[in-house]
């Protein structure tokens, strides 16, 4: 844990460096300084503790512009004490003390050796000690380096809004973006409300398989046969918490009892909302109540609305079982039409197109519709709309009746929407009746608002009583629609699907979302092609904003890439058709490109 050579001679240059050290058996110490780099004078005898003190003083005095970075304090001293932190909870046989100066108690202090567990709760609190499970992982296959992990890892009862990861590999402290990420996307994919981690790991493997020339200050690495490591590791966080989230706990409250719980039984739920729900209004502790999981603004009474006061105690119990099959998508989704359309995508699977998607690699996006995939000595274009139509077809259908909320900040009338649509449709036809399109407007309203109660319950579709769609699903954790193509949604609900059988209606209802929220060009020009001629609909005024179109079509990009792909790589099951329609596509095979050099 001491300075490396050339580190402690580098600080005598830019400060002044006193060293005090003493060995067992000695009856003294001695006590030298520098400055500049030289030895100030000879080493004097001294009063010391066994061990080596290394103090130093004016940093950078005489290097003026390094100085100026360091005006903040603040910012230095958090810097250190996250390091140090890090660095007690992983070498739990050393003590670590760090206090600021003047200041009355120490804001790390650890007292080895103890648990890793127990050093955990000294320096990060208890609340993230109880939250945390046991992981383990340990390969033997030469495929995976031989590699060994072990670490705790938060579970569903953890609530936090920034990751922490501490990751060690062979004893020294470093980062990996990409093992990081694809916690991330488990966390992501699993828990409901997409909790922040927190993740302590340490890794074991040959050193010859870690490159740690990646990074200038060789915080970052690379691994040999890093996908495959990633992979093991990603599988069995993704096993160990769904296990856990089956036993989340949830804090008991006596809601049938409080005033706010009566009001909420009789008054208008729109009325209680102002009154009991703003942030500026302060609720007594025993007057909260527990927010309802499929709506963020909502409260517990959605769910026990039929009931009254004054029944029997088991009703809190049943309401806690009730959030649970809804946090719990194995257990809400006990229809049989589910699982059938679920039997059949994995019944449908294509071997080889599963292995493609699961451990292909990125590269960019090609043009408005195809992106560039390797998969090992191949070169793929893949139709990213195609995919992504399929992926959250697949999403909704193992998401059903488990799905968290987009609130619409205003809400949208389904009556104008519909219109939008229908003249949108009609737009390349001579004739135009706008009676017609009122008419069959009208009546898709009514059709919708009569479906609202189970487009609520089953897909988090919510419709009010005067026909405005105010919410919409979560389909894919941080993916948010074209919201630009809501007229076109509501119009395919309304007219496409068959709503007299129960499996038919289900998957066309989930083919529509998919189709909604499937990852198309946006609806404006792409700035870098002639993409005019690919969006005849859109009349581009004069002064439209151009750094705005680019900040559209960058941020889908940044879908496909940060979101699409790692959870096609987590849940996709690619079908046979996606095989024979063009959506892959090989346009380079490394083995071919080198017969044809070898033949130049």
């Amino acid at each position: 844990m001491g300075f490396r050579g050339e580190a402690l001679a580098s600080m005598t240059y830019v400060g002044h460096v006193t060293v005090t050290t003493i060995t067992k058996g000695q009856l003294h110490g001695y006590r030298v300084s520098y400055r500049d780099g030289v030895m100030e004078h000879e080493p004097k005898p001294c009063a010391a503790v066994k061990g080596t003190q290394i103090t130093v003083e004016n940093l950078f005095y005489n290097m003026t512009a390094r100085r100026k970075t360091l005006q903040n304090a603040s910012d230095d001293y958090t810097k250190i004490v996250d390091l140090l932190s890090r660095f007690a909870i992983h070498h739990i046989n050393i003590s670590f003390s760090c206090r600021k100066h003047g200041a009355a108690r120490a804001d790390v202090h650890s007292v080895g050796p103890t648990s890793r567990l127990d050093a955990i709760r000294t320096v990060y609190g208890a609340s993230v000690a109880r939250n945390l499970m046991k992981i383990e992982v340990s390969e033997n296959d030469e495929a995976c380096s031989g590699f060994k992990m072990d670490g705790l890892i938060s579970n569903s009862n953890y609530v936090a809004k920034k990751i922490t990861m501490v990751l060690f590999i062979n004893g020294r402290m470093v980062e990996c973006s990409a093992l990081k990420r694809a916690i991330e996307i488990v966390y992501a994919a699993t828990l409901p409300k997409a909790s922040k981690p927190y993740i302590y790991m340490s890794i074991i493997l040959p050193p010859e398989h870690v490159d740690v020339n990646v990074h200038p200050t060789k915080k970052e690495v690379s691994l040999l046969n890093q996908e495959v490591i990633i992979e093991r590791i990603q599988s069995a966080v993704e096993s160990k918490l769904r296990s856990s989230n089956d036993t989340k706990a949830f804090q008991e409250q006596d809601v049938e009892s409080s005033e706010a719980y009566q009001m909420l039984l009789s008054n208008d739920d729109s009325q209680n909302f102002s009154k009991f729900g703003s942030k500026s209004q302060k609720v007594p502790v025993h007057k909260m109540v527990r927010a309802d999981s499929t709506d963020p603004a909502g409260r517990l009474h959605a769910y026990v609305q039929m009931k009254r006061p004054g029944l029997p105690e088991s009703t809190l119990t049943a309401v806690r079982s009730f959030v649970r099959q809804r946090r719990n998508p194995k257990e809400s989704a006990n229809l049989t039409s589910i699982q059938d359309l679920v039997a059949d995508i994995d019944k449908n699977c294509h071997a080889g197109l599963l292995n493609t998607v699961r451990h292909c690699v990125y590269i960019g996006m090609a043009d408005d519709v195809f992106a560039l995939l390797q998969h090992g000595t191949h070169l793929y274009l893949a139709n990213v709309v195609n995919l992504s139509k399929e992926l959250m077809y697949q999403q909704v259908l193992r998401r059903f009746a488990h799905f968290n909320a987009i609130q619409l900040s205003n809400p949208a009338p389904l009556f104008e929407l519909l219109i939008l649509a229908l003249k949108e449709e009609n737009a390349n036809s001579e004739c135009e009746n706008d009676d017609f399109n009122e008419k069959v407007a009208e009546t898709s309203t009514k059709l919708l608002k009569l479906k609202a109660e189970m487009l609520e319950e089953f897909f988090c579709i919510h419709i009010d009583r005067n026909g405005n769609l105010a919410r919409l699903p979560v389909v894919l954790d941080q993916y948010t629609p074209d919201m630009d193509r809501v007229p076109e949604f509501m119009l395919s609900l309304a007219n496409d699907i068959d709503w007299e059988d129960e499996k038919t209606c289900l998957q066309s209802i989930s083919a529509a979302i998919g189709n909604f929220y499937a990852m198309n060009p946006p609806l404006l020009p792409n700035p870098s092609g002639d993409g005019l001629q690919f969006y005849k609909r859109i009349k581009l005024s004069g002064n439209s904003d151009g750094e705005n179109i680019e900040t559209i079509w960058a941020q889908r990009e940044w879908s496909i890439q940060h979101v699409l792909f790692p959870s096609m790589k987590l849940f996709f099951k690619p079908p046979h058709s996606l095989g024979e329609n063009g959506t892959f596509i090989r346009v380079a095979s490394l083995e071919k490109l080198y017969k044809i050099f070898e033949r130049c």
